[in-house]
């Protein structure tokens, strides 16, 4: 009797990562959104800029910011880096921290920002993709080594931001 040699293979799509998942989710909703209305809702709320403290949208925006980018071409370079980083942060630290940090980076890098260039609007999540970056280096640091992937990767994504 002969036995076959085929293998079931059952796949399936499993969540692994709910914040980065949604995260990036909105990011592309938001740039879709910027997209369709010529920049205007970008400009309105999904770009940090100082405005009156009078203006209940500048507390919204020093968080919104992350999720709006300026095209597609630089949504797609941000959400690379959060889909690789994310799920291995959100393993090792939980859903809980990730949204901490993600919130946390969004506010310092608004009111930075709104201090330092206040007539300049800054939106995208490239201070999100930065803290990833960072978070991850500290999860490979071992007895004082820092992994040159680590300085490479963080010299190519500042450089890549300053240019």
């Amino acid at each position: 009797m002969a036995t076959s040699s085929k293998r079931k293979f059952n796949l399936r799509i499993s969540l692994n990562a709910p914040v980065t998942l949604v995260f990036v989710g909105l990011c592309a909703v938001a740039t879709l959104l910027g997209t369709l209305s010529g920049g205007a809702i970008s400009r309105a709320v999904f770009s940090t800029y100082f405005t009156s403290l009078l203006d209940p949208l500048f507390y919204l925006r020093l968080f919104t910011h992350v999720l709006g980018h300026s095209g597609w071409g630089h949504f797609f370079g941000n959400a690379v880096y959060l889909l690789l980083l994310g799920p291995l942060l959100e393993e090792k630290y939980g859903s809980r921290c990730l949204i901490e940090v993600m919130v946390l980076t969004a506010l310092v890098t608004g009111i930075v920002h709104a201090i330092f260039l206040p007539h300049t609007g800054l939106l995208g999540a490239s201070g999100v993709v930065f803290a990833f970056i960072v978070l991850g280096s500290i999860t490979n640091i071992r007895d004082g080594e820092i992994p040159l992937t680590f300085i490479l990767v963080l010299v190519i994504f500042v450089g890549q931001e300053l240019v």
